[in-house]
């Protein structure tokens, strides 16, 4: 079987998990948020992208590295990459603590505190749950990782739809995410077959910190993204206002799953062809077009449909979430165009160049949103998410230099319909003019024929490969 194949067959995978997962998830957000009400949402939230923050931070691109490594990594390095994982999971509960009191200054809402401490104590056992998951991903074993994602899912909802119906509020989600942690991590450990023991070897750890810094130096910088919810809405809108743009991010990203599966196929499949530059580039056009045009249908779908289904699904407390919604599918679609990008460099160890990218679309970001909100509102974090695409100008020169030209007709055309579509609300129906021609184009029906031809050529060869076993 060849890497495309394998990787589209591993695709499959993800893309079923992901498709049940959106289902779980929408109807577990539109139970869990209706329950808790956008004030109590919002603070759980808050906490919630700090710790998100944290947890990137710990990482240090461990896993990556794993996922990455040049032939076949021994078990000395899974044993160090473990017990470096534990050090920087004490470490960074150390660091968190000791930041607390000044978060909490600055946000100002009632109950943050002892919530985000909580969140902050699951760090050790989801750091811990990188080795086992790098080595299944280095397999590319994604039936496996999906199955172990979607039963955290299930877990996770499960416990804080109970909680929530009792009346808990913040908490619920929280003692969620334990169970689903916890639950996620047992199932890695034992589907892998990884079995960690501590280990340490300085030239080991110099070959992963060497590699850990570099690109972490450009994953801390992006993960301050989640931050401009709780620290720039939460101060200056409130924890409602918190609550309102974490639900729409939060759908958005279920409804973008393509996205995140082709992140993570991107990172293993691009390691074995990084030689060939053509083949990058080549990479990076079927990839753009292929997300585009999956994630674009989703989003503008949701859309349309949004104003008659919220309501009566989430009650009238939630409707201000329509008005900041296109703003941040844009900013969601925009990235589509050029998260191949960022993998390829990371793939070719040009970790500096994607931090010059961040660095830009931080300061567009959150300097925007610094500027915005406090006139705007909540609102105002909608309009950041617009400031920031002119960003996106310097990954594309970024990668012009190190690999080739990315042929952007296609997917550019299909993003640019889908980009109007979203505001209908505000533009009219002749924004949805743009869909039109998407739909009536040759060129789209002939790309959608390719990826299911092979789709269904990954389907038969599983089969066939199931029966052959």
């Amino acid at each position: 079987m060849n890497l495309r194949t394998r990787v589209l067959r591993g695709g499959v995978y993800l893309i079923l998990r992901q498709g049940l997962g959106v289902v779980i998830g929408a109807v577990g957000v539109i139970l869990l948020t209706r329950s808790l009400g956008p004030e109590a949402y919002g603070i759980y939230a808050a906490a919630f992208g700090i710790y998100s923050y944290l947890f990137n931070m710990s990482k240090w691109g461990v896993d990556v590295y794993l996922i990455r490594y040049e032939g076949e990594p021994q078990p000395q390095d899974y044993h160090q990459a473990f017990s470096l994982l534990v050090l920087l999971s004490l470490a960074g509960i150390g660091v968190a603590l000791l930041v607390l009191p000044f978060i909490e200054w600055w946000v100002r809402l009632e109950g943050f505190g002892p919530v985000a401490m909580a969140l902050f104590a699951v760090l050790p056992v989801h750091l811990l749950g990188l080795v086992p998951l790098a080595r299944l991903e280095r397999a590319l074993n994604y039936r496996r990782v999906a199955s172990i994602e979607l039963s955290g899912q299930i877990a996770l909802y499960v416990v804080a739809l109970t909680l929530a119906y009792r009346g808990q509020g913040p908490w619920a989600p929280v003692f969620g995410l334990w169970v689903s942690q916890l639950l996620m991590s047992s199932l890695l450990y034992l589907m892998s077959g990884y079995r960690p023991k501590l280990h340490w070897e300085f030239a080991r750890v110099r070959a992963m910190v060497g590699y850990g810094l570099g690109f972490s130096a450009a994953d801390w910088i992006w993960s301050l993204r989640p931050l401009v919810n709780p620290l720039v809405v939460g101060r200056y809108a409130g924890a409602e206002a918190v609550g309102y743009v974490a639900l729409v991010i939060r759908l958005v990203e279920q409804l973008g799953f393509v996205k995140a599966v082709t992140w993570r196929l991107s990172i293993a499949a691009l390691a074995r062809v990084q030689t060939d530059r053509a083949r990058l580039v080549s990479a990076i056009n079927e990839g753009m077009r292929l997300q585009v045009l999956a994630l674009g249908g989703f989003l503008v779908a949701f859309s349309l449909v949004a104003p008659m289904i919220l309501p009566p699904l989430l009650g009238s407390n939630w409707l201000p979430v329509l008005e900041v919604y296109p703003f941040i599918a844009l900013g969601y679609l925009a990235s589509t165009l050029f998260q191949l990008h960022s993998s390829v460099l990371y793939v070719l160890q040009r970790n500096r160049q994607v931090m010059i990218f961040h660095l830009v679309y931080i300061a567009l970001f959150a300097g925007s949103a610094l500027w915005l909100v406090p006139l705007m509102g909540f609102i105002g974090y909608g309009w950041a998410e617009v400031v920031a695409l002119v960003s996106y100008i310097v990954i594309h020169l970024l990668i012009v230099k190190e690999v080739g030209k990315p042929n952007y007709r296609l997917a550019g055309l299909w993003m640019l319909a889908f980009a109007l579509a979203l505001f209908w609300r505000e533009l009219g129906w002749v924004a949805m003019l743009g869909m039109v021609g998407v739909a009536l184009w040759p060129e789209t029906w002939r790309a959608l024929g390719i990826y299911i031809r092979y789709l269904r050529k990954v389907r038969y060869e599983g089969v066939a490969n199931e029966h052959h076993h």
